[in-house]
């Protein structure tokens, strides 16, 4: 009889919290993404990341979720909630940047934020904010009450 072999299931993290970096509101998220964003593909290509925040807003890390193209790009709430898991991540903010410059949120940024924020209060995670950004500005979600 021949056994089977099932997979292992290997979970590894590594935290480096930036002591000296707290989030306390939407502009510094802006300015802590653009710093480390690449700045020759901002108004090229939609890309979205995740902050991930421990319970005093201390960074925890970030995570580069998905590229896409021009126009969009593909979210999964289930990957975003997966890694703010592995990371013991208490809050997350969503990131993506439009590459035409409008900050004005599309449909399908309002639905994957509600998403989101559905999914998080189940595993009790704050998502603090979703920003999208470009090169001069930002638009936040939780300072015009979206979340």
């Amino acid at each position: 009889m021949k056994t089977k072999q099932v997979s292992e299931i290997q979970i590894s993290y590594y935290p480096n919290i930036l002591e000296d970096f707290r989030v306390e509101n939407s502009q510094k998220s802006f300015e802590l993404f653009l710093n480390e964003w690449e700045q020759n593909t901002l108004e090229m290509q939609e890309e979205v990341k995740l902050l991930l925040l421990n319970r005093n807003n201390r960074v925890l890390g970030i995570y580069s979720l998905a590229k896409g193209g021009l126009t969009a790009c593909i979210v999964d709430v289930r990957i975003i909630l997966s890694v703010a898991l592995k990371c013991l991540a208490t809050g997350i903010i969503l990131v993506h940047n439009h590459p035409s410059g409008n900050l004005k949120p599309s449909q399908e940024d309002i639905k994957i934020t509600e998403q989101l924020r559905d999914g998080c209060k189940l595993l009790n995670i704050q998502l603090l904010d979703h920003l999208i950004i470009t090169r001069q500005d930002y638009f936040s979600f939780a300072d015009e009450g979206l979340l």
